[in-house]
């Protein structure tokens, strides 16, 4: 077992943000990261979601991302290769793939970080694992029986697929709005449904709004509770995404079904709509199953977190999680944690 200071988990731009940072403050973190390449969640994205349409890619630390290339390219092809070359141009030690299924407390004040490729034990630990490995695929009554087609958006790969289609749109974020836009003018029919009301938003949503954003979900996370998505705070901004779809009049918003039937569809209320495919646009939850042997779960459901620190563990710093789980707050959260990190080394070193 390699002996180390810090391992960072995840190559996405939380995880990228903190090495940033954590190499400014001097260290030399190994990065470990499941994927094949570079890229975060963004390579997995549909190839129809090109720069053009993508709402708030931010800048990764110490890097500017030339804004006139690639507007009508994939964003699963331009911004992996951003951050490949963002990789490469800071020295990053980044093994791949590499997939750890566990964090234990090991021994010597260290945290054991375990793979099939090895194991390391590192002094403090920066989890950047994020969401898109865990679509959160809602149970509703019924749903083994549609005999249609069922997908998460993590699946979606263009509109094409669904052609001359009646298909049901589920989710009342971003994402939503992206399969919508797409989908409005080639299946046969669409049908947009939310648990709640949406919210529009058509100001300019600036500095000031996307601090207050981050900062109700920051609230729960440190109360231990389960984290919002950022957007279930601020709303639907005026994307081009959002702005498409409701030129195609395709956001005029149903409230939730209450099951799904055989062929499609239906409301408490009797009402019934026949349905070919549904897409599940329904968010994701944090990947954090390889932390279970720290037992950090709070009553609430969540983990409790300081800033980035684990309460229950301040070996352990979480980015990508709550209120970093967006651009929004990513890159302070990399700041943060390798703030955190330094702080810790250099105390147990006097101790010492």
């Amino acid at each position: 077992m390699e002996e180390i200071d810090v391992v960072v988990i995840g190559a996405g731009q939380a995880g990228l943000s903190s090495a940033y940072f954590l190499r400014r403050f001097g260290l030399d973190p190994l990065v470990l990261d499941a994927a094949e390449g570079p890229g975060g969640a963004w390579r997995h994205r549909s190839p129809t979601l090109t720069m053009d349409k993508v709402h708030g890619v931010f800048d990764l630390p110490g890097s500017r991302r030339d804004r006139t290339a690639g507007g009508d390219r994939p964003a699963a092809a331009v911004v992996p290769a951003y951050y490949d070359s963002y990789e490469r141009g800071l020295g990053l030690r980044v093994l791949r793939p590499v997939e750890v299924s566990a964090v234990t407390r090991g021994p010597g004040e260290r945290l054991t970080v375990a793979s099939g490729a090895g194991e390391w034990a590192a002094r403090a630990v920066v989890n950047a694992t994020g969401t898109w490995t865990r679509p959160h695929w809602p149970y509703y009554p019924g749903a083994r029986d549609f005999r249609g087609r069922q997908l998460h958006y993590a699946g979606y790969r263009g509109p094409e697929e669904f052609r001359g289609l009646r298909v049901v749109v589920v989710g009342g974020g971003s994402s939503a709005a992206h399969v919508l836009s797409e989908l409005a003018g080639v299946a046969a029919g669409t049908l947009w449904v939310t648990r709640r009301p949406p919210l529009f938003r058509d100001d300019d949503f600036g500095e000031d709004a996307r601090r207050e954003a981050v900062a109700q979900v920051e609230q729960r996370v440190r109360a231990g509770l389960p984290p919002q998505s950022v957007v279930s705070v601020t709303g639907l901004g005026s994307s081009t995404v959002v702005r498409e779809a409701m030129e195609k009049g395709a956001l005029e918003r149903l409230p939730m079904f209450a099951r799904l039937t055989p062929h499609g569809v239906a409301w408490a209320d009797g009402t019934e709509e026949d349905a070919d495919a549904v897409v599940w646009a329904t968010g994701f939850r944090s990947a954090l199953n390889h932390l279970a042997p720290l037992r950090l779960r709070e009553p609430g459901g969540g983990i409790a977190v300081d800033g980035t620190q684990v309460v229950a563990e301040p070996r352990l710093q979480l980015v990508g999680y709550g209120p970093s789980a967006s651009t929004i707050g990513a890159n302070r959260a990399g700041r943060t944690a390798a703030s955190n990190v330094r702080h810790l080394l250099t105390a147990a070193t006097r101790a010492a």
